[in-house]
């Protein structure tokens, strides 16, 4: 059976395996399942990390407002 979904292999400690077990068993889901949504609400808080950074270096004394109209238009 093909998949067109990425596959790979991931090397993870024992208490982390069994945290995962546990998690997808509870929301009876298949662990890859877990894994992918894990993954994908760890970028997204790694994305809001690097937008928050961003925007901590240009909040500065000073700087120039534009409005959200402009910014987008």
């Amino acid at each position: 059976m093909s998949t067109t979904k990425k596959r790979i292999n991931i090397s993870m400690e024992h208490d982390l395996e069994k945290m995962l077990a546990s998690v997808a068993k509870r929301d009876r889901v298949p662990q890859a399942t877990k894994a992918t949504e894990l993954l994908r609400i760890a970028l997204e808080i790694e994305e809001d990390q690097a937008w928050a950074q961003l925007a901590q270096t240009r909040d500065k004394k000073g700087a120039r407002f534009i409005s959200h109209k402009k910014a987008w238009a």
